[in-house]
């Protein structure tokens, strides 16, 4: 089976859509993001096109989008959108394929579900992805243990940022969960520094092989 994942992070701007624009990009994948908050500014879908290299088709349309930059669920209550978690359906279509959620896992969708209940039920492998930073330890253990409170299959982690190869090891140890690589910094972030940077630090080859 080609693969599939879901990108979600510790965090909200933690550099999870940059995460995801390079491995969509490395796999020649579909992206999808299922809510976008806030469309005054640039959508993460819009990000993920400028920097991944992808073709347009196989950036696909948002289910929902509402316009207050707030979690799903204000921002769907004040444009007046009831956001139905059941229309939430991975895309079919041939090939690999890349889910943003937004912000962390349990980010509510609505007064009574999270993105960590949507992605129970669709059970495909989550790249959690983690800053390098200090407080990482804690949200990066919470989140593991969410995934697996769910039985959500774990792809991995993906750390964002400087080195800390502290931080990093005891996550693995105590987590027990995969270090998929590191993304460091981009300065100059472009189409082709990011491709770069994610081939330097990330086995592109192995996450092929990964299937959900």
């Amino acid at each position: 089976m080609t693969p599939r994942f879901v990108v979600s992070g510790t965090d909200t701007g933690i550099g999870k859509t940059i995460f995801a624009a390079g491995l969509a990009g490395a796999l020649g994948a579909r992206y999808w993001k299922p809510v976008q908050s806030g469309l005054e500014e640039e959508t993460d879908s819009e990000v993920v096109a400028r920097l991944s290299g992808l073709p347009g088709d196989h950036i696909l349309p948002e289910r929902y989008r509402l316009n207050t930059p707030a979690s799903p669920h204000l921002a769907a209550r004040i444009d007046g959108v009831e956001i139905d978690t059941v229309l939430l359906t991975p895309p079919k279509g041939a090939g690999p394929l890349v889910i943003e959620g937004a912000g962390g896992l349990l980010v509510p969708l609505t007064a009574r579900n999270v993105f960590a209940d949507v992605f129970a039920r669709w059970k495909i492998p989550v790249i959690l992805c983690a800053r390098t930073s200090l407080g990482t330890i804690n949200h990066t253990l919470l989140s593991v243990e969410a995934l697996r409170s769910r039985a959500i299959p774990v792809a991995g982690v993906a750390f964002i940022g400087a080195e800390n190869e502290e931080s990093q090891a005891v996550i693995a140890a105590i987590a027990q969960v995969k270090i998929l690589g590191r993304l460091p910094i981009v300065e100059t972030l472009t189409r082709e520094t990011l491709r770069r940077a994610f081939s330097e630090n990330f086995d592109v080859a192995a996450l092929m092989e990964m299937s959900s």
